[in-house]
């Protein structure tokens, strides 16, 4: 029986949601707690979120959730602007800042997001790496809810979430805008879940589409309902025509893809099924996760948090950037037809053939007059490119940006350039590239011709995203100010500035391990009334990769099973590796077997762990990806 391990005390700079009150775990005793380590830009984080709003409603008397806030960007340890994210994500519990990262590493998390469930005497019962798990959570719970209840440890009441003042204005947390053929402005509210038609002065609201309610509903203007909207394309007047409406929304957390009349502001549902992909489900029913069936309709077919849309000429089709499997997809309005147009689904960057490259949470898109692709890819803070051959090949570069880690506010030759988490992308009469550089507050513009960045203007509130007005005479742009709550217009100056505010990498504890040999090992339990899918063969699979690329001479590449035996090269003194472990369980029936039709559930980690190479470290590294027992 394993020894029961006491939850550590909560540090960190402050707390939020609480009404200025801190909180400690004695404070919580008697309660079940789940900690949630997150950071507002993760995507996987933020699809935590939802997942527990429904457990924290059902239990709302005896479960507290705190989520520990450990950034991964610089800018995400501004306090403001965690505020601006507790508000914007619609957060409805305590949420400690912590910026050093204090509570993230006694807790010995890995990766974003983690979860720690605390029993209402103070003891650790489960710490889970990834999204998907609140089925096992939910069983969870209801345990420990009878355990306690019998031995009178749970304390039924009030939990100690005390809500923040909100924003008023006609907008809350814009995220995209495009330009109307009248020369008005279609903007996603995402903060007020609706489309806002915005005269060309940018303030004068011509009308609202959506009723402003969170959910999913097509129908009317007034009665349809969005769930935090963001990308919005304006249709070519040629399949405008043939399709019956002119837009089309990422509409982001319902996961669809919608379509909307500008006439009449009706909307309807184009794509997607309200139900988030999750690439493994198909892997652990032996189906291939980037094939989607030709005779699938595009509203049977699950998404995963569309970012953004823009029409491709090169590709004549809808081109999506689906942050949340790190992809991006084609969608002809035409035809209903989806498919996989660039990336594996692993995140990081990697360049090269569309089906073999890597992005990591793509959020902003723009095509140019040679139907070249841009896209801002969000967490690796690149600018990547996307081309389409005449052999009907796609090829996938990246113009600026190193990885997952690497970013920073530099001008300069682009190899050498850094942006933080970038979200919005645009082209200029001239060819070169605006960017919405997100966590530096600024726009800033590659020029492919030179190779060289520079900075067109800063000191604005998270811009998501930049759009050309070619309504004026000199260029301008419209940029979105998300945490202002407005859009601004920007000239372009003649002469851009040249910032150097350095480079940066996320710096986390790197872990120690012995030279040579190295025995990775997963440890996953599949949750109570599940058990490993094993009908086509082992449900695990491990993997691994490794910065430096040559750090490992052993181990490396993708296998069954959730045990490896890595080596690590001679002379490598510090790395990262690169480990993404996945297994699928089933529900089962009682006498244990899977019933033919069971629901079945896939769990992923990726994580990309630092290590520094030494003598007297274990040879072993465990990792967990734990269901909840």
């Amino acid at each position: 029986m394993n020894t029961p391990v006491r939850a550590s005390e909560l540090e960190g700079r402050a707390w939020l949601n609480t009404g200025g009150e801190r909180l400690d775990l004695q404070a919580l005793r008697g309660k079940i707690v789940i900690l949630d380590f997150w950071s507002f830009c993760c995507i996987n984080c933020l699809h935590v979120l939802d997942e527990l709003r429904p457990l924290e409603e059902k239990y709302a008397d005896v479960l507290v959730t705190v989520g520990v806030h450990s950034p991964k960007f610089e800018h995400e340890a501004d306090p403001d602007a965690l505020a601006a994210a507790v508000d914007r994500y619609e957060i409805t519990h305590p949420v400690l800042d912590d910026p050093r990262l204090s509570t993230w590493d006694v807790y010995t998390a890995r990766a974003w997001p983690t979860l720690v469930v605390v029993d209402p005497e103070g003891y650790i019962v489960a710490h889970l790496s990834g999204e998907g798990h609140v089925q096992g959570l939910e069983s969870l719970v209801s345990e420990l809810v009878a355990e306690h209840d019998a031995k009178g440890t749970l304390h039924r009441g009030d939990g100690p979430y005390v809500p923040r003042p909100q924003p008023e204005g006609d907008l809350r947390f814009p995220g995209k805008v495009v330009a109307l053929p009248d020369g008005s402005f279609m903007v996603s509210d995402t903060g007020h879940h609706r489309l806002v038609h915005l005269e060309e002065d940018l303030t004068t609201v011509r009308r609202a589409i959506g009723s402003g309610t969170k959910g999913w509903a097509d129908g009317p203007r007034d009665a349809a309902r969005f769930n935090e909207p963001q990308g919005i394309a304006v249709l070519p007047e040629r399949v405008r025509a043939d399709v019956g409406y002119d837009l089309v929304v990422a509409d982001t957390v319902n996961h669809r893809l919608r379509g909307v009349e500008l006439g009449t502001g009706a909307v309807r549902t184009l794509a997607g099924n309200g139900v988030q992909r999750l690439l493994d489900d198909a892997r652990a029913r032996g189906v291939d996760p980037n094939e989607i069936p030709h005779d699938a309709s595009a509203t049977s077919v699950a998404l995963s948090s569309p970012w953004d849309v823009t029409w491709s000429d090169a590709a004549d089709t809808l081109v999506v950037a689906m942050a949340g499997t790190h992809q991006l997809f084609s969608f002809d309005p035409r035809t209903g037809a989806l498919a996989v147009l660039a990336g594996t689904g692993d995140e990081g960057l990697r360049d090269g053939s569309a089906p073999e490259s890597w992005f990591a949470q793509p959020s902003g898109l723009a095509q140019d007059a040679h139907g070249v692709v841009w896209v801002a890819d969000s967490e690796s803070s690149a600018l990547r490119r996307v081309r389409f051959g005449e052999d009907g090949s796609t090829s996938v570069e990246s113009a600026v940006g190193l990885g997952l880690f690497d970013f920073g506010f530099r001008d300069g030759p682009a190899d050498q350039a850094r942006f933080q988490h970038c979200l919005g992308v645009c082209v200029l009469p001239d060819g070169s590239v605006a960017v919405a550089d997100t966590y530096n507050g600024a726009v800033r513009r590659f020029d492919p011709a030179t190779g060289e960045v520079s900075t067109l203007t800063r000191g604005l509130a998270e811009p998501s995203d930049v759009l050309l007005d070619t309504s004026h005479d000199e260029p301008v742009l419209v940029v979105v100010e998300t945490n202002a709550h407005r859009l601004v217009r920007v000239a372009v100056p003649k002469q851009a500035q040249t910032v150097d505010e350095g480079a940066a990498s996320m710096q986390r504890k790197r872990t120690p391990v012995a030279p040579g040999e190295l025995e990775l090992t997963v440890r996953f339990s599949a949750p109570t009334g599940q058990k490993l899918d094993t009908r086509w063969g082992d449900p695990t699979q491990l993997k691994v990769s490794s910065s430096p690329e040559d750090a490992l001479v052993q181990g490396d590449g993708t296998a069954q099973g959730l045990t490896r035996s890595l080596r690590i090269a001679d002379g490598v003194t510090e790395g990262v590796l690169h480990i993404t472990a996945r297994a699928a369980a089933c529900d089962g029936s009682p006498d244990g077997e899977i019933p033919e039709h069971a629901a079945c559930h896939l769990y992923q980690q990726d994580w990309g762990i630092p290590f520094t190479v030494d003598p007297q470290a274990p040879a072993g590294l465990t990792l967990d990806l734990r269901g909840t027992d």
